[in-house]
């Protein structure tokens, strides 16, 4: 897109496109880019926050699960742990 600016902004320069014109898909095409680029770091933050989201999870888990080695309780944490870990990594 930076690059059909680019050839815009030659083509006004060069008079083959009408100043006025050209200004205005310009600025069309910056509006574009822009949101373009919100949307793409809009979903890298999201992406980052879940990353971060499961890998707290994880910790914790493995924590519980350390914590009640060996006891009892340690077959239904277990079981507990990994329908947390499904329902955290189907979650938006």
């Amino acid at each position: 897109m930076q690059e059909d600016m680019r050839k815009l902004r030659e083509d006004v320069e060069n008079m083959t496109v009408k100043r006025d014109a050209g200004v205005a898909r310009i600025a069309q095409m910056q509006k574009e880019l822009r949101g373009t680029i919100a949307q793409v770091e809009a979903f890298v933050s999201s992406k980052d926050r879940k990353g971060l989201l499961m890998a707290g999870a994880d910790r914790a888990l493995r924590e519980l699960s350390a914590v009640f080695k060996d006891d009892p309780i340690e077959g239904p944490l277990q079981e507990a742990a990994m329908s947390v870990w499904a329902r955290i990594q189907f979650e938006d």
